[in-house]
C-alpha cells in the first residue's frame, strides 16, 4: 500500500495485536489496511485485501448506500450495527461492527471495528424475541462521549427509528410528567440513585411505560447508564379497572360481602363499617359466625350446598349490628370459583323502608275494610232517614203541581224507556233522573251521570265514547269511555242541547243499535245502557235553526217531562228552605231549628228566577250571617224592588228579563248573526247567553200567539 509510513506500519502493528477484525476503508469504499484477524477470517492475504472493496466483503452494500453509509459516518462520527461478511471461500458469518470516522494527512477514513456473532446469535435472537414480547427494550447512555445505544424493542415501544430521540434532552418530552422524569435522569447520572417507576406517555389514548435505569461505574465514577423500558399499558388498564371496580364495590349503597366455604370474610364493601358500625381493622379478623351469632354450621352447610348446586341463593335475613341490633335485608349470593376453591359473594340490601310500608300498607288495607264496613251501616241508616222525608229518596216536595211531575217519574221508572228532562236551570232536573234511576231495574247498577255543556268539544267524543292509546295526540292510555262505565246501568246526559252537532249520529246509534265504536278502535262495542237527558234549551228551536238532529229528537223525546220552576211550586217554598236551614245550620255548627213566619212570607212573595238553587244560596248565607235558633228576616232577603208586588212594579232585572225576551220574539230567537238578539243589543253572544242564563231565560217563556 503507497500510502504506508511509519506511523501506519506502528499503528497497523497494533491493529495486529487486537482480538477483533479491523479494517480502513476511504470514501470510495476501497480497503485500505486490514489488519491479520481480518485476513484470517475472510480468506484473503493482505496483497489480495488492497484490490478489494467493501461490497466484496459484504454483498448488501451498494455504491448508493456506501455514499449514504459514508456521509452518516461523517455527519455522527461513528455508527453501530450488525452485518454479514462473506469469506473468499463464499462462506458467510455476522457480526457486531463498530466504525468510526478519523483524518490521516489531511485524507478521511473509516475504521470498521467487526467483533463475529455468529456462534452466540441463537442465544441473541432469543433475547431479542423475548424482549419484543415482553415489550422490554434495553437502552444505554455513555456519559463520556453522550451516544446512547438502544435495542430496536426501546425504539419501537417510543415509535421512531432514530436512536437520538432516546437521548435524556428529547425523551423527557415524551412523557406527561416531563419534570418528574427530568428529576430521576438527572439524579441516576449526577448522584448514581437508580430509579424503577412507571410514566404516562402524552397523548391519547392513553400508555404507560415502566422505566428503569441504574448507574455503571467505573472505581468511583459513573460513566454510564443502563436503562430498561417497558410498556405495560395492558398492566395498567388492568389495575385501573380493579380499582374502579373497588370503588364501584365500596361506594355501593348495598352491603357486599366475599367469604369462603369456612366463613372466612376475604373482602367487603366500605358501606359494612357504616352500616355494621365495626372498624376496618376489627371486620379484617372476624369471620361470619362472629358477624351473626345466630348463624350455626348446619345453616352454614346448606347455604353452600345450594349454592353448589344452583350457583346462587337469594333469602329474607335479620344482620345484627355491633351494637346488636337488627334490620331485615334481602341477600343474593352467587357462587365464585377461584383456585379450585369454593366462594360467595353475598349482595345484602336494607329492605327496612319496604318492610315499614308493607306493614303501613296492610294497616291502610284494615282501615279502609273497617271504613268501608262502617260507611255501609251509615249509608244504610241515611238511606232510611232520606226516605222518611223525601219522595224518591231525594226530592222534597209539598205542592199539588209538583207531584204530577213526581207521578210522572213513578210510571216511567220501572220501564226502560229513554226520558227527556226539560226546564229551566236550577230546577233540579237530576235529582228526577236519579229518582228514575232509583227506581228502576237498574237501581244496582251504576248511574253515570255527564254534562255536555262543561266538556270541550275536542274531548266529549273521548269522554262519552272512550279512546285507544294514540287515537289522537295526548292519547297516551287507553281509555274507557262513559257509555261502557253505564253498561247494564243509567247513564244521564245533562245539557243534551250542548252536544257537537257532528257527534249526535254516533248518539243515535246506541240509542238506536245499542253499539258505538271507540276512537282508535277497530271493534264494535255492544252496550245496554238506558238513557236520561236533560236540558234547558228548546230543542224544536234548534231543530228549526239546523242545530239538532230531528231523529235524535225524536228518540230523545220518548217520554218528555217538565220540572217546573219554583215559582211554579211556591208552596215547597217552606219545606225546602227548612231543608235547607237544617243542612248549613249543621255544618255551621249554628242553633237554627225554623223560619219565622215573617221569613217565610218574604220567601212566597220572591219570584226566585235561580230556582231551587237561588233559594239554596239564599239559606246558606243567611245561616253564615244571621244566628239564633229561628231564622228571622235580614240583610240576606233579597231587596224589596226584586220582591213581587200586587201594585205592578217589578225590579230592574225582571224589566231587563223582559226586555230580552221582547227582542227574542223579534228575532224570533236567534241569538247570533247580524240580525240576530245580541247584535240588537249590542253585546257578544256569549255575553248574552251568560244573561239569559241567569235571568232564567227560555224559549218557552217568550212564547207568544200571533194573530
Amino acid at each position: 500500500m503507497d500510502i504506508y509510513s511509519d506511523e501506519l506500519h506502528i499503528a497497523g502493528t497494533l491493529m495486529d495485536n487486537l482480538p477483533y477484525e479491523v479494517v480502513w476503508l476511504d470514501s470510495s469504499g476501497k480497503i485500505i489496511f486490514a489488519n491479520t484477524m481480518f485476513c484470517k477470517e475472510t480468506g484473503y492475504s493482505r496483497k489480495e485485501i488492497s484490490y478489494l472493496r467493501i461490497e466484496d466483503i459484504n454483498i448488501t452494500v451498494t455504491p448508493e448506500s456506501w455514499k449514504q453509509h459514508w456521509e452518516e459516518v461523517v455527519q455522527k462520527g461513528s455508527l453501530n450495527f450488525i452485518a454479514t461478511h462473506k469469506t473468499k471461500d463464499g462462506k458467510f458469518y455476522t457480526g457486531e461492527v463498530f466504525v468510526q470516522q478519523f483524518s490521516f494527512r489531511g485524507n478521511r477514513f473509516i475504521c470498521a471495528t467487526f467483533r463475529e456473532i455468529t456462534e452466540t446469535s441463537f442465544y441473541k435472537n432469543l433475547i431479542e424475541n423475548t424482549r419484543v414480547i415482553g415489550s422490554v427494550g434495553g437502552w444505554e447512555l455513555n456519559l463520556q462521549d453522550g451516544s446512547l445505544m438502544a435495542t430496536a424493542c426501546a425504539l419501537n415501544i417510543f415509535g421512531t427509528d432514530d436512536t437520538e430521540d432516546l437521548l435524556p434532552s428529547r425523551i423527557i418530552h415524551q412523557f406527561a410528567d416531563t419534570e418528574r422524569f427530568r428529576t430521576l435522569l438527572g439524579q441516576v447520572m449526577r448522584k448514581g440513585v437508580a430509579f424503577d417507576e412507571v410514566f404516562e406517555l402524552k397523548g391519547s389514548p392513553p400508555r404507560y411505560i415502566r422505566a428503569i435505569a441504574k448507574p455503571i461505574l467505573k472505581a468511583d465514577k459513573i460513566y454510564k447508564i443502563s436503562g430498561v423500558y417497558q410498556d405495560v399499558t395492558e398492566i395498567k388498564q388492568k389495575e385501573n379497572d380493579l380499582t374502579l371496580y373497588k370503588t364501584i364495590i365500596d361506594n355501593a349503597q348495598d352491603l357486599i360481602y366475599v367469604y369462603n366455604d369456612k366463613a372466612e370474610l376475604l373482602h367487603y364493601s366500605e358501606s359494612l363499617i357504616e352500616k355494621l358500625g365495626f372498624s376496618k381493622k376489627q371486620l379484617d379478623g372476624l369471620t361470619m359466625f362472629d358477624l351473626d351469632p345466630s348463624l350455626t354450621p348446619e345453616f352454614w352447610e346448606s347455604h353452600f350446598r345450594e349454592l353448589r348446586e344452583r350457583g346462587s341463593h337469594r333469602f329474607e335475613w335479620l344482620v345484627s349490628r355491633k351494637d346488636g341490633t337488627k334490620f331485615p335485608v334481602d341477600i343474593t349470593a352467587s357462587q365464585l370459583k377461584y383456585y379450585g376453591a369454593d366462594y360467595s359473594c353475598a349482595v345484602v340490601r336494607d329492605i327496612t323502608a319496604k318492610k315499614m310500608r308493607d306493614l303501613e300498607l296492610y294497616e291502610a288495607l284494615q282501615e279502609i275494610k273497617s271504613l268501608k264496613e262502617r260507611l255501609e251501616n251509615e249509608n244504610e241508616y241515611l238511606q232510611e232517614e232520606i226516605s222518611s222525608k223525601i219522595n224518591f229518596k231525594n226530592i222534597i216536595c209539598d205542592s199539588e203541581p209538583y207531584k204530577k211531575v213526581l207521578m210522572q217519574v213513578d210510571q216511567v221508572a220501572p220501564t226502560e224507556t229513554t226520558v227527556l228532562i226539560t226546564g229551566e236551570s236550577g230546577t233540579g232536573k237530576e235529582l228526577l233522573a236519579s229518582a228514575i234511576h232509583s227506581n228502576s231495574r237498574r237501581k244496582n247498577r251504576p248511574l253515570i251521570k255527564i254534562n255536555c255543556a262543561t266538556l270541550p268539544k275536542e274531548l266529549i267524543e273521548s269522554e262519552l265514547f272512550g279512546h285507544k292509546k294514540g287515537a289522537f295526540t295526548g292519547a297516551v292510555t287507553n281509555k274507557m269511555g262513559k257509555f261502557a262505565l253505564a253498561n247494564g246501568g243509567t247513564i244521564f246526559l245533562d245539557e243534551i242541547g250542548e252536544l257537537p252537532l257532528e257527534l249526535q249520529p254516533k248518539l243515535l246509534r246506541v240509542l238506536q243499535e245499542g253499539e258505538f265504536d271507540e276512537l282508535g278502535g277497530t271493534k264494535t262495542i255492544k252496550v245496554d245502557v238506558r238513557i236520561i237527558a236533560a236540558t234547558n234549551r228548546d230543542l224544536k228551536e234548534m231543530l228549526r235553526e239546523g242545530l239538532f238532529r230531528e231523529d235524535l229528537y225524536y228518540r230523545l223525546h220518548v217520554f218528555p217531562i217538565y220540572n217546573l220552576p219554583l215559582r211554579d211550586r211556591r208552596d215547597d217554598i217552606p219545606v225546602l228552605a227548612q231543608f235547607f236551614l237544617e243542612k248549613y245550620a249543621a255544618k255551621a255548627g249554628k242553633a237554627f231549628r225554623r223560619l219565622s213566619t215573617q221569613t217565610i212570607d218574604c220567601l212566597m212573595n220572591y219570584d226566585f228566577p235561580g230556582n231551587i238553587r237561588e233559594l239554596e244560596n239564599l239559606i246558606e248565607r243567611a245561616v253564615i250571617v244571621e244566628n239564633g235558633t229561628t231564622l228571622r228576616p235580614g240583610s240576606w232577603i233579597p231587596e224589596k224592588d226584586v220582591l213581587v208586588r200586587p201594585c205592578g212594579f217589578v225590579s230592574f232585572e225582571t224589566k231587563q228579563r223582559d226586555y230580552i225576551i221582547e227582542v227574542l220574539d223579534h228575532t224570533n230567537w236567534r241569538i247570533s248573526g247580524p240580525n240576530g238578539a245580541a247584535a240588537i243589543l249590542k253585546m257578544k253572544d256569549k255575553t248574552l247567553f251568560a244573561k239569559m242564563k241567569r235571568l232564567g231565560i227560555e224559549k218557552q217563556v217568550g212564547l207568544k200567539v200571533k194573530t
